[in-house]
């Protein structure tokens, strides 16, 4: 904290240039850490300045005046600590080494110091050193720190690939033999999808998978076998970057396995069931369609609800991040529409009666929204497998994939030789068809089609058609 009280022609500003005054223009390039025309003061009302150094502040800045050169001197910036300079620490698996980070809006500055003396030290974010992307801190043979981004996808020293992510604010130093490192990253590397450091994106809602190396000595150039690492971590803890905690990962896969299984036992089987039932068996003596309907309905709708609180519970939380959340939650809206708009269903109109406006509306509402909320499911359900191969880096995800398209081209031949036997029943029976996605009362006769007001006419016609009119007359005795 400074008190300026030099007077009102005597600004004070903190800045990178040894000579000041800045209002002469002579330093464009200098930068302005604090203070400014508006620092000024007199001993009568001095003004306070506040400046807060943070860990991209230089070690040596200088005080000046703003207007006159040659005003102030040099201020010695000495850290504080990384445990004050970043928001939040945890220790790696084996308290082997401590990971720093601060979040902000765009990117996130990370710092990465080793608990005991080694040549090098190394942190990456992946499962395992297969197939992860790492960060290497180092001192030469010259006493020069560096740090350098790798993308690893075997485990001999040619599967170690450097890549050119654009970190800032670089810095790596050893004392006593213990390397701390330090970086600044964006969050989303690149946008270039044909370079693989593009896809090492860091998403704050989603836990960050980290583990470490140490070794005797790295080296850019002439990396071998013998002096990638001595020593590494057993498995990956989970960092939340948001919460500024960890935990040692759990194996998610078997969570994720009946999370998929009752979204496509609902989404694959039981929905689809029950709008084909509505669809195709209206023409059975009873009212079994309706029954099946509702129960197939109502016990998808339940699996539904039973797998997202699954999936939340064991994840820790409910992120809108991924397409695969955002097209599951709009389906599970739209399918949990469909009983409440079923329950408003308007009557059926007295024979003779026109049909009304409003159960016409009721009639291509509960068509459209049944049918949105079955496309839109069937997009979360492959959105999720290709979450999870993206994100969990499943090998199994792609082969799970063409099984879904199968399964849902077989239903779609299905629906197609229903739809045609329907037909065909139609014109040999000539009765017309019913309403397609109807939930309604028992007591109401569903065997005219809102949807389709030309049959509905036609068999109001063929109804006037088959009635005989008999004229009575007395008899004279």
């Amino acid at each position: 904290m400074f008190s300026v009280q030099a007077g009102h022609d005597v600004a004070l500003y903190i800045t990178s240039d040894l000579i000041g005054g800045n209002a002469t223009l002579r330093n464009k390039t200098e930068t302005i850490y604090a203070g400014g025309s508006e620092a000024e003061g007199v001993l009568a009302s001095p003004m306070e300045l506040i400046w807060e150094p943070d860990r991209n502040t230089p070690d040596l800045v200088y005080y000046h005046s703003l207007f006159q050169k040659k005003m102030g001197w040099r201020i010695q910036v000495v850290d504080g600590g990384l445990s004050d300079m970043y928001n939040n620490s945890v220790l790696l698996d084996d308290q082997q080494v401590t990971f720093f980070w601060t979040l902000s809006k765009d990117s996130i500055s990370i710092a990465a110091r080793g608990e005991k003396k080694s040549g090098y030290v190394a942190i990456g974010f992946g499962t395992r050193m297969v197939n992860s992307y790492a960060y290497v801190g180092w001192i030469d043979d010259i006493g020069v720190g560096h740090v350098n981004s790798f993308w690893i996808d075997g485990r001999d020293a040619p599967s170690v690939h450097p890549t050119n992510e654009n970190l800032t604010d670089i810095r790596c130093k050893s004392e006593n033999g213990i390397i701390t490192f330090e970086f600044t990253r964006p969050l989303k590397p690149c946008s270039h999808n044909d370079q693989v450091e593009c896809k090492n994106i860091i998403d704050p809602t989603t836990p960050l998978k980290v583990i470490w190396a140490l070794g005797t000595k790295w080296s850019d150039e002439n990396l071998n076998e013998k002096n990638m690492h001595f020593e590494t971590s057993h498995r990956p803890i989970q960092v939340f970057l948001m919460r500024g905690s960890a935990e040692a990962e759990e194996d998610l896969r078997p969570v994720l396995a009946v999370h998929g299984f009752m979204m496509f036992l609902a989404w694959g089987i039981l929905l689809p069931g029950g709008i084909m039932a509505a669809r195709y068996l209206k023409h059975v003596k009873g009212d079994s369609w309706y029954q099946t309907h509702v129960y197939l309905q109502y016990s998808g709708l339940a699996i539904l609800l039973l797998g997202l609180l699954f999936a939340v519970a064991e994840l820790r939380g409910l992120y809108v991040s991924s397409a695969h959340v955002k097209f599951g939650l709009a389906a599970i809206f739209l399918a949990c529409v469909q009983p409440v708009n079923a329950s408003m269903r308007p009557k059926k109109p007295a024979n003779g009666e026109e049909v009304s406006s409003k159960r016409h509306l009721w009639e291509y509402l509960h068509f459209i929204v049944g049918r949105s909320a079955i496309i839109v499911g069937i997009a979360a359900l492959f959105s999720g497998l290709k979450h999870l191969g993206d994100r969990y880096g499943d090998v199994n995800a792609h082969g799970y994939i063409w099984a879904l398209i199968l399964w849902f081209a077989f239903g779609t031949m299905i629906v197609t030789y229903l739809e045609y036997q329907e037909k065909r029943r139609r014109r040999g029976s000539r009765i017309l068809g019913r309403s397609n996605w109807v939930l309604g009362n028992l007591e109401e006769d569903d065997s005219i089609d809102l949807l389709s007001p030309a049959r509905a006419s036609a068999q109001k016609d063929a109804e006037h058609s088959g009635r005989m009119e008999v004229q009575l007359e007395p008899m004279n005795r």
